[in-house]
């Protein structure tokens, strides 16, 4: 079994650098970034600059650790789970990105250390809830999981504000989603299925977006009548990014794209993160339906503010991270995020987050 004492966090953003924070409680953790990162805080890591596209330098550098964790942009993980596979090094990402989960798997199949992408908010923590909610049924008939990262204070008709990945944001948007509709597994396009739904007075839409289920739909293909993953935003965002997107075909320039939106709508410091999640089935012969909702916003974590969108994302793969450590987790080949019992991911120094 190939122990985890010491952790390589890539990408020392708002996600990454709070990753690096809750695991060098338990490990020894070095941080590492393009240019070396300068915080305004004090940090418990070590931290290095490290250009992840010199294979020759992040070789070097990976044989000295245990595992990997990546929170850098999606199109940057196939080469360093593929560096970290060739030295059997644990390797975990946030990757919502299915095309690049794909080939992660396939790696796993040969790899001697274990490898879990999509450990984020969606997909992770929100496919642990959504399978551990099926199984207080005999037969499941729906399965509907609905996430949304806000501002707390939306303005404005697009009422957003990028608070993580841009890149990763509009790879939700153009890349198909796949979902299981009256039985059949299938891809439909994102911004799609726009629904609306209506909360404790707050109005909200959900549009179908790319990735947020992870491995779901193979898991339940054939068990249930319906599974979907929804994007959840204030009303009209949708139909504006589709209108971006589509009527004006900026999806054939994502990078003045992601440019002009990220300069229009900056991050918030208030944000908040909606988790909703629906399952209707069957117990004992009786139809029941479960649902699950809750509202994360910022937190204070070792004497530093963590917007609502950072912490959730971060807490979900350290505490993957945590059981897998810890043995709780194979320590060899893929491990879908349905594979992690709900309760001990909860139990975890970083899942306790959720709970507190």
């Amino acid at each position: 079994m190939l122990k985890i004492e010491k952790i390589l966090v890539l990408g020392m953003g708002k996600v990454g650098s709070l990753v690096a924070t809750l695991l060098s409680d338990q490990f020894e953790v070095v941080g590492a970034d393009v240019n070396k990162p300068h915080y305004d805080h004090e940090v418990d890591y070590k931290t290095i600059s490290l250009d992840v596209s010199n294979e020759d330098e992040f070789t070097k550098v990976l044989k000295n650790f245990d595992a990997v964790v990546s929170a850098l942009p999606y199109f940057l993980n196939k080469e360093v789970a593929r560096i970290a596979c060739a030295l059997d090094k644990h390797y975990f990402d946030l990757t919502e990105d299915v095309e690049t989960t794909n080939y992660i798997r396939d790696l796993a199949n040969s790899a001697n250390a274990v490898m879990i992408p999509q450990c984020g908010l969606a997909p992770g923590y929100i496919g642990i809830l959504g399978f551990d909610m099926t199984t207080e049924y005999d037969k499941v008939r729906d399965i509907e999981l609905r996430v949304g990262a806000l501002p707390r204070y939306p303005n404005g008709l697009l009422a957003y504000s990028f608070t993580w990945s841009s890149y990763g944001v509009l790879n939700e948007y153009i890349k198909d989603s796949e979902v299981i509709h009256n039985g059949v597994r299938k891809m439909v396009p994102s911004l799609e299925g726009i629904e609306y739904i209506s909360i404790e007075g707050q109005e909200f839409e959900a549009f179908s977006t790319s990735g947020g289920l992870g491995t779901l739909c193979e898991t339940f293909e054939g068990k249930v009548d319906t599974l979907n993953y929804k994007t959840m935003r204030y009303p009209g965002h949708g139909k504006l990014m589709r209108f971006l997107m589509y009527e004006l075909i900026m999806k054939e320039d994502m990078e003045t794209l992601e440019r002009v939106l990220t300069q229009a709508k900056p991050p918030v410091e208030e944000d908040v993160v909606y988790v909703y999640a629906v399952v209707e089935g069957w117990k004992k012969d009786k139809i029941a339906r479960s649902e699950y909702w809750k509202a994360f916003y910022t937190k204070n974590i070792k004497g530093h503010k963590w917007r609502a969108i950072s912490w959730t994302t971060a807490a979900a793969i350290a505490a993957t991270v945590e059981m897998v450590a810890d043995g709780q987790l194979p320590h060899k080949g893929f491990v879908k995020q349905e594979d992690i019992p709900f309760d001990e991911f909860l139990k975890t120094k970083s899942g306790s987050l959720y709970v507190d």
